[in-house]
């Protein structure tokens, strides 16, 4: 009973996103068919997100703003009589599109968090942050203010148990990511466009694609691979208003790179779209992909350093199953080296907040969310670069950071009052992982509001 209760404890808290009120029966009885059983099927998405706006729609409404602004911008810069009136309405409008770009990230953060609060598959609202973590789109550059939820709800959530290379190309195509990384006005130097206007290249996105998404940095590419790969991606862009689809990827020839490009010794086109098509289909399938997918994954489920055992086993499944993202987090879950005590994984704070909330059933207010967030140093969507959030407990734990979350413990024991009594939320959130040690102090804190803090600032449920 005791080795199934620690299991139940390790599926809620490990794979999952910390234990509800009765999740750990739910999980008791066989902790790693409930987490499979997660796996099972598309996944519907979680009620907080239905009925969001489409990227495309939402690309749509802040270019128009950013667009009249611009054009009254210019207006002014040539029309003395009108400068000052031009230049109030462009601040005006400037001041609208930020404004707006605020509520919609506002409302993107906050229902992503409560879904993953609420959620009753927890594993794939795990899988789902893995991933737009992996693929990083951070509203740190402003432009992706309003796109970053829409990217995480179109171009991850569907995916995360399908195949690493659908993954791949809906991430490259979202209009988010080819703004966040300049691909959208990456013109072939050699294009029609790029002879016309004397504009190049951009190779942020090929060389991120490269490093971060898929061969790791270490994946034996080199400079010219770089320029080859955004030479290849040259016209993967965004469509406008007077295009079938606004809003969404569109391939621009005019921008395009002709004729034949050499990436990792093999040759591409000239082909158009399909030589970036045919670029990502082998990025996904190359060994070094598989490589760098097996340790960020091992990293994430089992340890900040993991065996070598377990690195072999996640790369030969993502090599066998052709990228399956569903067998490869059905490894980790049958991973022996995931199962044991105590957790080694240090909680993010977005982690921290979820799982916190989960168990104690606090309601907050969205802004109050998301300022804990940032209190606690992960504000929704705003990883400080497209490497994204670390998922190491170097990233995470310090002296300031520690102080941080012990009174992030102690504000959500103040909020529970006498409701939930410390012995009680012990017992439901970390059962058989809670030490005697922790037992007793929780039993003779001076108050209901000390011992819940106790419970919730202490290295068993800091940690996954």
């Amino acid at each position: 009973m005791a080795v199934a209760g620690i299991e139940a404890f390790v599926a809620v808290s490990r794979f999952g996103l910390g234990a509800r009120p009765g999740e750990f029966s739910w999980a008791a009885d066989d902790p790693r068919g409930w987490l499979k059983a997660q796996l099972a099927g598309p996944g519907e998405p979680p009620s907080r997100l239905v009925g969001l706006p489409p990227g495309s729609d939402l690309f749509l409404e802040l270019r128009r703003l950013q667009q009249a602004r611009q054009k009254l911008r210019r207006a002014s810069a040539t029309s003395g009589q009108t400068a000052g009136d031009n230049g109030a309405k462009a601040n005006a409008l400037q001041a609208a599109y930020a404004k707006r770009g605020r509520e919609l990230y506002l409302q993107e953060a906050t229902a992503r968090t409560l879904a993953q609060i609420e959620s009753r598959q927890p594993l794939r609202e795990r899988l789902v942050a893995f991933w737009a973590n992996h693929f990083t789109v951070s509203i740190l550059r402003p432009v992706v203010l309003g796109l970053a939820g829409a990217f995480e709800r179109e171009a991850i959530r569907p995916h995360v148990t399908g195949r690493f290379h659908d993954l791949l190309l809906a991430a490259m195509r979202h209009p988010a990511m080819l703004i966040y990384l300049d691909n959208a006005t990456s013109v072939g130097p050699e294009s029609r466009f790029g002879r016309l206007r004397g504009r190049g290249l951009n190779e942020n996105l090929a060389r991120e694609l490269l490093e971060l998404h898929t061969l790791g940095v270490d994946g034996g590419y080199t400079q010219a691979d770089v320029t080859q790969f955004a030479r290849i991606l040259t016209g993967w862009s965004i469509g406008n208003e007077r295009d079938p689809a606004p809003g969404a990827f569109k391939f621009r020839p005019f921008l395009h790179e002709p004729g034949e490009k050499v990436l990792l010794g093999r040759r591409f086109g000239p082909a158009g779209e399909e030589e970036g098509r045919q670029a990502l289909a082998m990025l996904a399938r190359h060994p070094a992909t598989a490589r760098h997918i097996a340790r960020q994954f091992a990293v994430h489920f089992i340890a900040d350093q993991p065996p070598a055992a377990v690195l072999a086993r996640f790369e030969q499944v993502f090599h066998d199953t052709d990228g399956d993202l569903g067998a490869l987090a059905e490894a980790a879950i049958d991973a022996p080296e995931a199962w044991s005590l105590p957790l080694g994984k240090v909680k993010t704070p977005n982690e921290l907040v979820v799982s916190t909330l989960r168990a104690t059933g606090v309601a907050g207010e969205p802004k109050a969310i998301v300022g804990a967030l940032r209190e606690l140093g992960q504000l929704p969507f705003a990883a400080p670069s497209p490497a994204g959030w670390p998922d190491d407990a170097a990233g995470w734990v310090g002296p300031s950071a520690m102080l941080q979350r012990a009174d992030f413990a102690a504000a959500v024991a103040r909020r529970i009052g006498g409701r939930i009594r410390p012995a009680e939320l012990l017992a439901a959130i970390l059962g058989p992982a809670a030490t005697p040690a922790l037992a007793q102090a929780v039993q003779r804190a001076a108050s209901l509001d000390d011992g819940n803090a106790l419970v919730l600032a202490s290295p068993e449920f800091q940690r996954r």
